[in-house]
């Protein structure tokens, strides 16, 4: 991260309640321009709601969301957000599905179908454009709901573990993959895990949560060399970052 970097999205002393019980407790978070930036906490601490936050969908008790300066609270359509369910729709093609984003904004199907094919090379579904959701495999459905979320917004993307439901070697390949496929595109992305691994991995810093009601415990920068290679989890440096996380969690 670099002090020219362009602020995309800050996050400031956010709280919520749901009737008595505090989730999230006075959050302050940013987000640089194509930084990735991960939200590391125990389940159930609240990280979902703040992206519910984030996204427009939930408004906070306390609180602003400002984007690139603009404030953006309660308000919805500006940022793009993943599950970790791939949401697919069953009956729709592979490309009708990644470019239902740009339909529902007022494309028509044949232009939108042009746009995304555009990005299936990038996105490593070359061949798979005409196919159903049933005859992709985990990965590759995780990338083609990838695609459709990047086609919603395509600079501010947030993630919430969209990795968490596949096998561990899947989940490792994909690891590398979102990296690579980001050196691609202009994409500012907020990741959710409660993998302290993937979160070293992948990200520029990272924001750890308390228990609920959620806090933030400390902030990390991670000062490991790109681009990433999966032997990078077994240096000395890595192990340290991992064992310090491990200490405040």
């Amino acid at each position: 991260m670099t002090s020219c970097q362009k602020n995309k999205v800050e996050i400031n002393n956010i709280s919520k309640s749901f009737e008595d019980l505090l989730i999230v407790d006075d959050i302050t978070l940013n987000l640089n321009e194509k930084e990735f930036v991960t939200i590391l906490g125990p389940s159930g601490s609240g990280k979902s709601t703040i992206f519910n936050i984030i996204s427009g969908l939930m408004k906070p008790d306390d609180g602003n969301i400002y984007i690139e300066g603009e404030d953006y609270t309660s308000k919805t359509g500006r940022v793009s957000y993943m599950y970790q369910k791939d949401l697919l729709m069953p009956w729709k093609k592979i490309i009708d599905n990644v470019s239902l984003p740009l339909v529902l904004k007022g494309m028509d199907k044949k232009q939108a179908r042009k746009k995304v094919a555009d990005y299936f090379h990038i996105f490593g579904l070359d061949g798979f454009e005409y196919k159903y959701p049933h005859q992709l495999s985990g990965g590759m459905k995780q990338r083609a709901a990838l695609l459709r979320t990047y086609m919603f917004s395509e600079d501010i993307i947030l993630l919430d573990e969209p990795f968490g439901g596949l096998d561990a070697i899947t989940k490792s390949k994909m690891q590398l993959w979102l990296l690579d496929i980001l050196d691609k595109l202009e994409a500012s992305i907020f990741f959710i895990t409660h993998d302290v691994e993937e979160a070293i991995f992948l990200s520029d810093r990272i924001y750890i949560l308390s228990e609920r009601p959620a806090n933030v415990k400390e902030e990390i920068i991670i000062d490991l060399p790109k681009p990433r290679h999966k032997d990078i989890v077994t240096t000395n440096k890595f192990n340290d970052i991992k064992k310090h996380i491990l200490d405040i969690l």
